[in-house]
């Protein structure tokens, strides 16, 4: 973020990746003592949930292995999307006497680990006079401190299934209520098994598309490269 923003004169943001569309590989669930148990979820891409369930009585070890095959049966292979309120009905069902723990293991897969949006270059909006009279600049400012509407705007990015490239909006085009005197230009960038995150610029409305673009482009190979030169290592 901070070296897109001395590149372009602009402010900027960038996302952690999140993984909006994932498999479940593998659910083990493990006693920690006669009151706690925890559940640790496997996605694809090896990302990894933990959870500490609370429970009013023991679970003795044949029901906790019928509970964890009851899970990976049912669940192994599934979307996150997929594993909706009448499946979860079901397994409770089936869970009998132990379903509030079943409960638990579905509020565990459906959590979404907090976004964190990095930003830089805020300051530079006071480089264009159309932004930088007081209240404007007051409300951009505000929600790059906030976050909470640049979290809005990654959100609306990704649910965008076919999002892969560079949207630019501008004006009251933008997704963000108080940068609607802006140009907000966002990148979609993809660092596999669903792993995606949000590059944005935000400016005025004669920005620099042609060097904006550049940018955008080049950090996103670049994002693209790092991810591979780790996959090489690996292997």
């Amino acid at each position: 973020a901070r070296v897109l923003a001395t590149n372009t004169n602009y402010a900027t943001m960038v996302s952690t990746p999140m993984n909006n569309s994932n498999k479940i590989k593998f659910i083990q669930l493990s006693m920690v003592d006669e009151e706690q148990v925890i559940a640790v979820i496997v996605l694809g891409g090896n990302v990894i949930k933990n959870k500490i369930i609370n429970i009013d009585e023991p679970i003795s070890n044949e029901n906790l292995l019928k509970l964890n095959m009851l899970l990976n049966t049912t669940l192994n292979g599934m979307a996150i999307e997929e594993i909706n309120l009448g499946l979860i009905a079901r397994l409770k069902e089936q869970a009998g006497i132990h379903s509030q723990v079943v409960g638990y293991v579905a509020d565990a897969i459906h959590l979404d680990d907090d976004m964190q949006i990095y930003t830089s270059g805020a300051t530079n909006i006071f480089k264009y006079p159309e932004l930088s009279d007081n209240q404007s600049a007051q409300e951009i400012i505000s929600a790059f401190e906030e976050k909470q509407q640049l979290s809005e705007l990654v959100t609306q990015t990704l649910a965008k299934e076919d999002n892969t490239g560079i949207q630019v909006y501008i004006g009251d085009e933008t997704p963000v209520q108080t940068m609607r005197d802006c140009s907000v230009v966002t990148a979609t960038y993809e660092l596999g098994d669903g792993m995606k995150g949000t590059i944005g610029i935000i400016g005025p409305k004669r920005m620099d598309y042609a060097h904006v673009l550049k940018s955008m482009k080049r950090l996103q190979t670049e994002l693209d490269e790092m991810f591979h030169k780790n996959d090489r290592k690996v292997e």
